[in-house]
């Protein structure tokens, strides 16, 4: 039997307002169990200010020209994580062996190959006395990867723990929406890429015209009006950037605007049936070309929660029938990318492979992010 590893894993979303920290016990293999689950908010400034600069980041150029700015918000970043981790190991009451920190991504360009998450391995791992994986993406994007999606090992390990059988898939809905199927128990039938906008838009929108973050269980998009007009423009717009193949996107992709001047309710409704669409066609493309079709869509993330878009996810697909809810299976789909880098960081640790050639495009299976042992 091998060895098992506490690992505490970091995740920021591209939501940028708050940090989901797990707690696993895995040997980083076929060994699985969860410990600790919890999210540390951002305060509203701290959120507004994350969010301030990434909106200045636009191109590669941009990470130069606004280096020392990102340093500066890089340690700020770095220092809340620690705090919560600290907070965490006390409550959880538990040893932890190693760290997953997967960073506040800030800019990812598939076509540049480059991929930014601001996050100090190095003053983290002194913070915290702990080793520390952390910058996960830049061996898979030097082995000509995308640099994401890296959850799907984890998603593969997940089904297996709780007895869904492949083939299948599993839908996560954060900022951007990704999808990995699972065909059968090898890995090298493990496959991913990002289908589309998961919250993104949906939360932009209800954060500049309210002083909330999201849009609740839909409500505000169900109590509007989608602008048929608008919402077929904007559907005819993105089929180009559909041709340029992209398997991982920056919430950049994806632009707003063609509902600007509508009421939030009707903004909210036309930019989920949008978002909806647009993960309907994309999911069924991609499930088109699989060998073995799914008998089970899992979905996880945020966006789970939203009931209209999932609605409107199940209406634009003839196999809506299949999409489930992964909490009907006793796991708590806030927190699987924060469990996937607890587990990604002891794979990382022991030298096994995280990402593979049909999860990010990679030229054969790569192993993860920096060792970091700072105390």
């Amino acid at each position: 039997m091998n060895k098992n590893y506490y690992s505490l894993g970091l995740m920021s979303g591209t939501s940028m307002d708050g940090v989901d920290v797990s707690i696993i016990k895995s040997d980083g293999d076929i060994e699985f169990k969860g410990i600790f689950n919890k999210y540390f908010e951002y305060n509203d400034d701290f959120s507004k200010k994350i969010l301030k600069i990434r909106d200045k980041i636009n191109n590669t150029k941009d990470l130069n020209l606004y280096s020392k700015e990102l340093n500066n918000i890089e340690k700020e970043i770095t220092l809340f994580h620690a705090k919560v981790t600290n907070e965490a190991i006390k409550e959880a009451n538990s040893n932890i062996d190693i760290i997953g920190f997967h960073g506040q991504t800030i800019f990812h360009s598939a076509k540049e190959m480059v991929s930014k998450q601001l996050g100090d391995g190095k003053l983290l791992s002194q913070e915290t006395q702990k080793k520390v994986v952390y910058d996960f993406r830049q061996n898979d994007l030097k082995n000509g990867g995308e640099g994401a999606p890296l959850a799907p090992i984890f998603h593969k390990l997940i089904s297996k723990k709780i007895k869904v059988e492949p083939p299948l898939c599993v839908i996560n809905l954060g900022g951007i929406a990704n999808i990995t199927s699972i065909e059968s128990g090898e890995i090298s039938d493990l496959g991913s890429q990002d289908i589309g906008p998961g919250n993104c838009l949906i939360d932009e929108w209800i954060k500049k015209n309210t002083d909330k973050k999201y849009d609740k269980d839909g409500f505000i998009a169900q109590s509007g009006k989608k602008d048929i007009l608008i919402l077929n423009q904007a559907l005819d717009n993105h089929d180009n950037l559909k041709k340029k193949n992209i398997l991982s996107y920056d919430t950049k992709d994806f632009d707003l605007s063609f509902v600007r001047g509508l009421s939030l309710e009707d903004g909210a409704a036309t930019l989920t049936e949008f978002t909806g669409k647009l993960l309907a066609e994309a999911t069924l493309n991609y499930i088109s070309k699989l060998k073995t079709k799914p008998k089970k869509i899992l979905v996880c993330g945020g966006g789970r929660k939203n009931l209209t878009l999932i609605n409107c996810l199940k209406d634009n697909m003839n196999i809506g029938n299949l999409v489930e809810n992964i909490d009907n299976y006793g796991v708590d789909g806030d927190f699987i990318e924060s469990q996937a880098f607890a587990y990604l960081a002891i794979r990382s640790f022991l030298n096994l492979p995280i990402s593979f050639p049909k999860t990010t495009g990679c030229k054969h299976p790569s192993t993860g992010g920096k060792l970091v042992n700072n105390f």
